[in-house]
C-alpha cells in the first residue's frame, strides 16, 4: 500500500507545480497587461475645422470673401454682427486607455471683412489660463457684443 500512496504523492506534487507555473503566467501576463493601462495608449481624436498648413499666411489683409472661401474653405459659421465674419470651429481632446476623454485645446478662427467684403482682420481664439486669447495678435478680448457670440462657441465646445 505503501507504494499506492506514494505514486499519489508524486502525481500530486506535479499537479501542483504545473498550477504554480499556470499561476505565475497568468500573474506575469496580468502584470504587464496593468504596466499597458497605467502607460495607456493615448488617441487624440480632431472635431470640427482642421487647418491646413500655412493657409492664414495666404489670406494678406484686403483678400476678398471668394479668396478666402478658396484657401479655407466653408467656415462652421457666419456671423453678420457689425459687419459679416466667418468662423472656423475646432477641438482637440485626448484619451489615455479606458479614462474618459479630455479636452486638450479649442480653437476659433475669425475672419472679419468689411462693408466691401475684404479681409479687414484675422482672430485666433483660443483658451488660455481659462479666457478667451487672439494668438494672433497676443491680446486677451474684451467686453463686447462680438465678444459674446465667441464666448458662447467656446461653452457650446466645452460642453460637448
Amino acid at each position: 500500500m505503501m507504494q499506492g500512496q506514494t505514486r499519489i504523492v508524486s502525481s500530486l506534487g506535479g499537479i501542483r507545480a504545473a498550477a504554480r507555473r499556470t499561476l505565475i503566467a497568468a500573474t506575469a501576463t496580468l502584470a504587464l497587461g496593468l504596466g499597458a493601462c497605467s502607460g495607456g495608449i493615448t488617441q487624440t481624436y480632431q472635431r470640427g475645422y482642421v487647418l491646413p498648413e500655412g493657409a492664414l499666411e495666404q489670406i494678406p489683409l484686403g483678400s476678398s470673401q471668394d479668396q478666402v472661401l478658396i484657401v479655407m474653405g466653408t467656415p462652421s459659421t457666419v456671423a453678420t454682427i457689425s459687419g459679416e465674419v466667418f468662423y472656423y470651429i475646432s477641438q482637440s481632446t485626448q484619451q489615455t486607455s479606458f479614462l474618459p476623454q479630455k479636452e486638450v485645446s479649442r480653437r476659433i478662427i475669425a475672419i472679419y471683412f468689411d462693408k466691401n467684403r475684404k479681409v479687414q482682420r484675422i482672430a485666433d481664439y483660443g483658451m488660455r489660463d481659462g479666457k478667451i486669447f487672439d494668438a494672433i495678435s497676443r491680446t486677451t478680448a474684451s467686453g463686447g457684443e462680438e465678444l459674446n457670440y465667441i464666448r458662447y462657441m467656446m461653452r457650446a465646445l466645452s460642453l460637448n
